[in-house]
């Protein structure tokens, strides 16, 4: 009888944590990961929080819990990660982040004794790398994505430099972020128990803004100045490792520095490239036939195999090949760009733009309507959400494409936000 209650706070935890529109599919693994995570009480207590940004105040009306027990719980849930805690006027503000990118990374990026990190790292490698119905869930539904690859900027021609925006270059993001935080690589913290892990650099995983300080706050990573986070973002490059960040144009929340071995958003480009999983940078390799040796260096390197050799078709050396680009799998990182000794590779503007969400609030309503969970966003009774979220909420619908317009008022029926859709011109 008690396992069944206690199931049944993982069963309701998991139907709250798939009202984002990144969820997580239910599974006995999925039960195993939230035991581990959560106590049986926080279970039951986290699935009534609201999907918004919320008080302690707001949980304490929903939980019919004193203010004192209210903080201090949530404080609790702060200090293990599992929410983040974000200053604002001197009030305190809490979310309840998505799986990922939020707490499952959350939870292995620093070294902890207070669970079995090995265990977990084996339940989140047999959830993530082996059943695939979560990463195929989080990355192949809908046409915006959570993340984008950031362009290298050390191979960038100085004719291309002038024409790459502040919001496509990881450098200014890191300057222009208000925290800093670095932390432990999930994925090779990970993959290092289940014995696969590479030998690129492991304290490198970047966090900015609220994100942050939250868990700068929390111990879950080390505030950085700028000039140290510079340094890391050339360590990354040095290494060859591609630069996966949240895919918005302001305000990144975080710059994770990839492998294509461990990391989990560029194994699903592999995998299911065709599907679009992750957004590129608005740059493409392109081979110069005449100067490629063959030497395979790109090849080798390129973390999504978009690189192959073939014959270059030469009489006189049949055995000669050179590099040949699929370009439906590049994600234009630059990084074959920064191996090649013959200066055979170099980048050039992809023909047709790729263009971010402003930002997160933009990000999140594009990938509700897509999934199918816009309604989670409006409706959120939990929240009693005040009016400055849902006139955030509002302004990114009201300026959508009319065949996203379309999309979005048919998630929902309310009267008024229907008219609004229809006759609110931008």
């Amino acid at each position: 009888m008690a396992h069944q209650a206690m199931k049944s706070g993982y069963l309701q935890l998991t139907e709250r944590l798939n009202q984002f529109p990144q969820g997580a599919p239910p599974s006995e693994l999925l039960y195993k990961i939230l035991k581990l995570l959560f106590r049986e009480n926080e279970a039951s207590l986290v699935a009534l929080l609201p999907i918004k940004p919320f008080t302690a105040q707001t949980a304490s009306r929903i939980w019919k819990t004193s203010l004192n027990d209210t903080k201090r719980i949530l404080n609790e849930l702060s200090s293990r990660a599992i929410l983040l805690d974000v200053q604002n006027q001197g009030k305190t503000w809490y979310t309840l982040p998505p799986p990922m990118a939020g707490f499952f990374e959350f939870s292995l990026m620093r070294i902890r004794s207070d669970i079995d990190q090995q265990y977990l790292a084996s339940l989140f490698y047999e959830y993530l790398n082996v059943e695939e119905d979560f990463i195929k869930n989080l990355f192949t539904q809908g046409e915006t994505q959570l993340g984008r690859t950031f362009v290298q900027e050390s191979v960038l021609s100085d004719k291309l430099s002038l024409h790459v925006l502040d919001y496509e270059r990881a450098s200014e993001v890191i300057k222009k972020a208000s925290h800093r935080g670095i932390g432990i690589c999930y994925c090779r913290h990970k993959m290092k128990h289940m014995h696969r892990a590479c030998d690129a650099p492991m304290e490198i995983c970047m966090t900015f803004n609220n994100t942050a300080a939250s868990l700068i706050r929390n111990g879950y990573a080390r505030e950085v100045e700028t000039a140290e986070a510079l340094d890391l973002l050339q360590i990354a490059y040095e290494n060859h490792l591609v630069q996966f960040g949240e895919n918005v144009q302001n305000r990144v929340s975080f710059i994770c520095n990839c492998c294509g071995c461990c990391c989990e958003a560029l194994i699903a480009q592999r995998r299911f490239g065709f599907l679009h999983p992750v957004h590129t940078t608005n740059f493409l390799p392109v081979v110069a036939n005449e100067k490629c040796n063959g030497c395979a260096r790109c090849v080798e390197i390129c973390p999504v195999e978009a690189m192959t050799l073939i014959s270059a078709n030469l009489p006189e050396k049949k055995r000669q090949k050179i590099a040949r680009l699929q370009e439906e799998m590049c994600l234009g990182c630059g990084v074959c760009v920064s191996v090649c000794k013959k200066n055979a590779l170099v980048l050039e503007s992809r023909p047709q733009r790729v263009i971010p969400p402003l930002n997160t609030t933009h990000r999140v309503v594009l990938m509700a309507i897509e999934r199918g969970k816009l309604a989670h966003l409006i409706f959120d009774k939990k929240a009693m959400v005040s009016h400055r979220i849902m006139a955030a909420i509002l302004n990114v619908i009201i300026k959508l494409s009319p065949a996203q317009k379309l999309l979005a008022s048919q998630q929902f029926k309310s009267r008024y936000l229907v008219n609004l859709l229809e006759h609110v011109q931008v």
